[in-house]
């Protein structure tokens, strides 16, 4: 998490960087300084969608889907979401909640059917719930989920931590709601949560609630890609030095992290989003749903984020300034990156994906741009 956030040096360098955008004002200027500061970086493509007045204004790829490829990116070539994926998942779940199929605040092994949370000390004291779950305070650990050469593990077996699985077993280590500790395997929870209750897979449930009413018809979190996606371009990571390698997408675990899309599609769901906290709509959550989605619930200590006095909301990061930022980032082994980017109350944001290592960079200096460009107001920093 630490190497993300070195956000305000790097919007720095991105205003300095676009500069000579204002003066000439013609875009071929920005693609100019874009494919520069991709090769500097060892980022074969990037893909950016922009957001004005609830829709989108445009949406622009640059580079190659893998270097030495030649096959150049498109809108619609899909990119790892990373953990921007977690924010998708965190909408889904207060869907739930809103049905009443799901409490926010009840102990989830009363919705748990296929396994049940180990109970020990800590949670004798306190009960895991789904928002202590969505806001990284369960008290789980914090694992990268991997699995053996072979078969992959089941949900369960990750959750157990049981072989082929590499990860700690979702075992709560702290009472429940007393800090925050950022964890993959909590969001592997309310993904077992979502289908025990729904009856489906989570990709099942995705496509009715989400996908399919916002019309993200380029997402997905069936991975190595099928059906209509088998022929479908796919961004490959790329390390530091700019070296592909395969994509190491956990097939069975995946709202941690398993959301193959398009910088357009996450648009859309962070459009629907805003739209609902202004009131215009209610595609997936209800604008008090939405509301409370984007409440701050626990103040994040600004050495976690490089600085940057931010807080944290249900399955999402809100930074405060005159409008206030809600924002979603993310980065999968060996080199994917994704940031979403929304200011609510004015229906403005971003969606920056990349395949390399090193696209942090690149997206807040991209970030930093659409900023300043767009008069964005400022976060506080």
């Amino acid at each position: 998490m630490k190497r993300k956030w070195k956000i305000f040096l790097s919007v720095l360098s991105g205003v300095v960087l676009f500069i000579v955008l204002l003066v000439a004002f013609r875009y071929p200027i920005l693609e100019w300084l874009l494919s520069k500061q991709m090769s500097k970086q060892n980022i074969p493509g990037v893909t950016i969608t922009l957001i004005n007045d609830n829709a989108i204004k445009w949406s622009r790829s640059y580079g190659v889907i893998k270097n030495g490829s030649g096959v150049p990116v498109s809108t619609e070539t899909l990119f790892q979401a990373a953990s921007v994926t977690k924010t998708l998942v965190a909408a889904l779940a207060l869907n739930f909640v809103e049905k009443g199929m799901i409490g926010l605040d009840e102990d989830i092994n009363d919705y748990l059917r296929s396994w049940q949370l180990p109970g020990n000390e800590f949670t004798d004291k306190k009960k895991v719930t789904l928002r202590l779950l969505l806001t990284h305070r369960s008290g789980l650990p914090e694992t990268n989920l991997s699995y053996e050469n072979g078969p992959p593990p089941s949900l369960v077996q990750v959750l157990k931590g049981e072989a082929p699985a590499l990860n700690k077993p979702a075992i709560v280590e702290y009472i429940p709601g007393s800090r925050w500790q950022y964890s993959n395997i909590a969001y592997a929870v309310i993904q077992l949560l979502i289908e025990d209750v729904g009856g489906q897979s989570i990709e099942k449930i995705m496509q009715a609630v989400i996908f399919k009413p916002l019309h993200m018809k380029n997402s997905t979190f069936v991975y190595p890609l099928a059906g209509e996606f088998s022929n479908q371009k796919e961004a490959m990571p790329h390390d530091d030095y700019g070296k592909a390698y395969p994509a190491a997408l956990h097939p069975t675990a995946v709202a941690q992290g398993g959301l193959l899309s398009t910088s357009a599609d996450i648009a859309k769901f962070l459009i629907a989003l805003m739209r609902s906290y202004q009131g215009e709509s209610g595609l997936i959550i209800s604008r008090d749903m939405v509301r409370q989605m984007f409440m701050k619930e626990i103040d994040l200590d600004p050495k976690i984020l490089g600085g940057i006095p931010a807080a944290q909301g249900l399955g999402v990061f809100i930074a405060k300034g005159d409008k206030f930022y809600i924002f979603s980032v993310g980065d999968n082994a060996p080199g994917s990156t994704c940031w979403a980017v929304g200011i609510p109350e004015i229906g403005k944001g971003t969606v920056v994906m990349t395949n390399g290592h090193r696209g942090f960079d690149l997206s807040i200096k991209i970030i930093g741009a659409l900023l300043i460009t767009n008069l964005w107001p400022m976060p506080d920093m």
